[in-house]
């Protein structure tokens, strides 16, 4: 995963006529820190104690700004809400049905690749992206089961 570091996010904000503000970075680092791909509101409830006067809107768009300029994915994983990934580079994702989880899924280059040929040849489609998501009971809700 090669994450920004705050000068090279600073950086392409100012590029693209955006407003550098300690909230943005600090959304942007939330995402970065660690793979829990959260909605706005669990950025927000992780935010709020650093920044209690930031609201839930400078959440949701500081994310939609990130996603402009190409530094977060994001995911609709079938919820209400969309979660938010700061790996932009091409993987896929796992969501646990009981608690809700999402996780990455790791998968091995040549069958993406024999995928995205089997599609192509079926649809005649040209495929210049894939995105894929994955149902079922994380590890912790199976035992529990």
């Amino acid at each position: 995963m090669n994450m920004l570091t705050s000068q090279e996010l600073t950086n392409l904000l100012r590029e693209r006529g955006y407003k550098v503000t300690p909230q943005r970075l600090a959304v942007y680092e939330a995402l970065a820190d660690e793979t829990w791909h959260p909605n706005a509101e669990m950025l927000f409830n992780k935010l709020q104690p650093k920044f209690p006067a930031m609201s839930f809107a400078t959440v949701y768009k500081t994310v939609e700004i990130l996603h402009d300029i190409n530094v977060i994915q994001i995911l609709n994983t079938g919820e209400d809400s969309f979660r938010y990934d700061a790996d932009i580079s091409e993987h896929y994702h796992l969501r646990c049905l009981k608690c809700g989880a999402v996780d990455d899924a790791l998968m091995d280059d040549g069958v993406k690749l024999q995928l995205t040929q089997d599609v192509e040849k079926q649809s005649g489609y040209t495929i210049s992206r894939r995105q894929f998501y994955f149902f079922g009971l994380c590890p912790k809700c199976s035992t529990m089961h």
